[in-house]
């Protein structure tokens, strides 16, 4: 043997024995540290909690359950999980198992990214999907009894502009064009006029009204959507490292200003989802019963978009800690809100989701609604 050769196989056999024994010293070292940690009964000696057996200490079932989800696979500002079917499947299983009974496709297409084949958007420069994700879900939808909402297309152009009346052209071909291709399906449930604002902005009214008549009149009166959020202390760009502004909306306008819209819009749109991730937990009251309120002064249904992801963290986005969602939760069951549904199952909530926390939140939910 030539002796560089001899050389570097002594180094490396005494490399092997050395990270053996790091690796054997290190195993110890955590055992002896976890041995430490526990009483003589096996429990941690400091652990001073006073629930039997390690269970919530809040009564359950005290919130108002989850029965819908978005379907976010255009994944804006998220993570693409990157499914097939198969695991999609999978997914709708676990949203069936805790009373999910409403899917709902965020958006068909956000700027050139489009969930289904459209001749339409395609012929306007937007890329080729490689699954048809709008016949997949319905399927599903179909398979699991629920029924699936369809999401308008997002053009971009209103986040650039501020002006929502840039919506409407696009969409008159989408929405002509999803109900000649998918309307066949018994799962197809209603709309989801996809355009969120915050408050007053220019050509919304207008934008919700053209829009949602249009969905009701292809689809023989299938009901309508909208999704806003409110324009709270923790309204900040997902962009922005911040967590809060200074400046925030007040009740006593945020009522004043969805007064006037719900206005112009109850009799195209039937039911509101305001996203609840933007006011502080001490304000959820307040603004929930004015929310319920001017949803009953008009005759539309209240829903809350109970946000499943965390906006305090400095992050974004991860699952949310457990005790927010849960008051969330509360809040809305406290002011008599029609429906929960969540941003958005998949990502945040699922036992499958690319987030390890996501399962976790999925048992605590299942624990606290006492759901075996």
């Amino acid at each position: 043997m030539h002796k560089t050769q001899y050389i570097f196989r002594y180094i490396m056999n005494n490399r092997r024995d050395f990270l053996k024994k790091v690796a054997l010293a290190g195993t110890s070292a955590v055992i002896g540290s976890q041995i430490e940690a526990l009483g003589s009964n096996g429990v941690s000696s400091s652990f001073s909690g006073t629930s039997e057996g390690g269970g919530l200490i809040v009564p359950k079932s005290n919130g108002l359950k989850i029965t819908g989800t978005f379907l976010d696979e255009i994944s804006h500002d998220i993570p693409h999980q990157n499914w097939g079917e198969k695991e999609w499947d999978r997914d709708f299983r676990y949203m069936k198992a805790i009373g999910i009974d409403t899917v709902i496709l965020i958006r068909s297409g956000y700027k050139k990214f489009i969930t289904y084949p459209s001749k339409y958007l395609l012929s306007k420069g937007c890329y080729m999907p490689s699954v048809d994700l709008v016949d997949m879900f319905l399927r599903l939808a179909e398979k699991y009894g629920m029924k699936f909402w369809f999401g308008l297309y997002d053009s971009g152009k209103f986040w650039e502009t501020r002006d929502m009346t840039y919506e409407i052209e696009h969409n008159k071909y989408v929405i002509d064009e999803v109900w000649k291709n998918y309307g066949k399906y018994k799962s197809f449930g209603g709309w989801y006029i996809s355009g969120e604002i915050s408050r007053q902005t220019k050509g919304a009214i207008d934008a919700f009204r053209a829009m949602g008549k249009q969905c009701k009149d292809v689809s023989g009166g299938l009901p309508t959507f909208i999704s806003p959020w409110i324009d709270g202390k923790k309204a900040v760009q997902a962009s922005s490292g911040r967590l809060t502004k200074t400046e925030s909306i007040s009740v006593e306008t945020h009522e004043r200003e969805w007064n006037e819209i719900f206005d112009g819009i109850h009799d195209v749109v039937d039911a509101c989802a305001f996203q609840d991730g933007h006011i502080d937990y001490d304000e959820l009251d307040a603004f929930f019963s004015v929310n319920k309120k001017l949803a009953d002064r008009y005759g539309m249904q209240c829903w809350t978009n109970a946000e499943s992801f965390d906006r305090d963290m400095p992050i974004k986005f991860f699952p949310i800690k457990f005790d927010k969602l849960r008051l969330k939760l509360e809040a809305a069951k406290r002011a008599g809100y029609d429906k929960a549904i969540t941003f958005e199952f998949s990502h945040f909530m699922s036992p499958q989701s690319a987030y390890l926390q996501a399962g976790h939140l999925y048992d605590r939910y299942r624990e606290y609604f006492e759901i075996k």
